[in-house]
């Protein structure tokens, strides 16, 4: 991966939109930052780009965890109100950090059961 590169996305969000077009703008592997820019597909996110940014956290228990944080710009869809527009992205924001923290977990215990 790098920067200028663009993927196509399958949405299986259950959201109105089956696909989105993506470009990475940033990508720091030492700071665990990424920016991407969404740049086509069946949806009405115009302008859309938004940051990642992850940090170790300690979570219950004292283990050791991943918190992400995600912020984002958009304009505004004609017809839309801004809380619309919010509502749709933190949605779509949200199956991806469900979907993000299965496949952490899933590699967790593959790690797990392969060293055993």
């Amino acid at each position: 991966m790098e920067i200028g590169t663009v993927r196509e996305v399958d949405v299986k969000s259950g959201l109105p939109a089956t696909r989105s077009t993506e470009r990475l703008e940033l990508l720091d592997e030492n700071e665990h930052i990424l920016s991407m820019r969404i740049v086509g597909g069946d949806h009405r996110l115009k302008n859309y780009s938004s940051v990642i940014s992850l940090h170790p956290e300690t979570i219950e228990g004292g283990r050791i965890g991943t918190l992400v944080i995600e912020s984002f710009v958009v304009d505004v869809p004609e017809g839309n109100t801004n809380d619309e527009t919010c509502y749709f992205v933190e949605a779509l924001i949200k199956c991806n950090l469900k979907s993000l923290a299965d496949i952490s977990q899933r590699l967790a215990v593959q790690d797990t059961t392969a060293s055993t």
